[in-house]
């Protein structure tokens, strides 16, 4: 299937690594040129030579601190300048926008509150955004991966092994048990859904939330109830 990519363009937020990197990445072998942003500038130019020797198209390194408002504000501007224009933008318009968040929002669990909270809070905002800005032809929605393999997993594995005091063995054992399909999920997993949400052929999917997490049930986490 054409998804109609080519010739696009678009920006992706935390670019470098992990599953933004995929996303791009993803993007990019559809033909589309990307400009990405994250804050530390050696990994994010690195990334942005290896995708584009990879694919041969426009990728634009911007480091960024999206938490100030002068980075997130530069991001945008300097991309646009670059590129020309915006088609598509997976961000943590002008057409379309996916919203990379996570399940913790919709699959709550009392030791992940904060997350939850937090990713909760996004997901109504894609939500409210979808409503207010589908008049003017922008559509909005959610994926919302769960466990998903990349950098940052070792150091979530080890957090859950300390908080819940359990062996790292343990801990790494944890998720995928919690998952009718047996395993976490790969990068590639997450970007593709990302790519497909991004073509013109899904513009009518506006408002809508995609978990990317294997059916993953957290109650089968919890090993304190287990312990009673």
């Amino acid at each position: 299937m054409d998804l109609q990519l080519n010739g696009k363009t678009a920006l992706v937020t935390g670019g470098s690594e992990g599953i933004g990197k995929g996303i791009t990445l993803a993007l990019a072998k559809e033909g589309v040129d990307v400009a990405i942003c994250a804050r530390r500038k050696d990994v994010l130019e690195a990334t942005a030579s290896e995708i584009a020797r990879a694919t041969n198209r426009k990728i634009v390194a911007i480091p960024a601190d999206l938490r100030k408002d002068a980075d997130a504000k530069n991001f945008i501007d300097q991309a646009h300048k670059v590129l020309g224009r915006v088609d598509i933008m997976v961000k943590q318009g002008g057409g379309r926008v996916v919203n990379l968040i996570g399940n913790d929002g919709v699959k709550p669990s009392y030791w992940e509150i904060c997350p939850g909270a937090a990713n909760a809070a996004g997901q109504n905002l894609t939500m409210s955004l979808a409503g207010q800005y589908g008049k003017n032809n922008i559509s909005f929605c959610a994926v919302n991966p769960g466990p998903v393999r990349t950098e940052r997993w070792a150091g979530l594995v080890k957090a859950m092994s300390r908080d819940m005091k359990l062996s790292y063995e343990e801990a790494d054992k944890l998720a995928p048990s919690s998952i009718p399909m047996g395993r976490i999920a790969e990068v590639e997993e997450v970007a593709n859904l990302v790519v497909m949400l991004a073509s013109p052929l899904m513009h009518m999917v506006n408002g809508t939330m995609i978990e990317v997490d294997g059916g993953q049930e957290k109650s089968l986490m919890d090993r304190l109830r287990d312990r009673k």
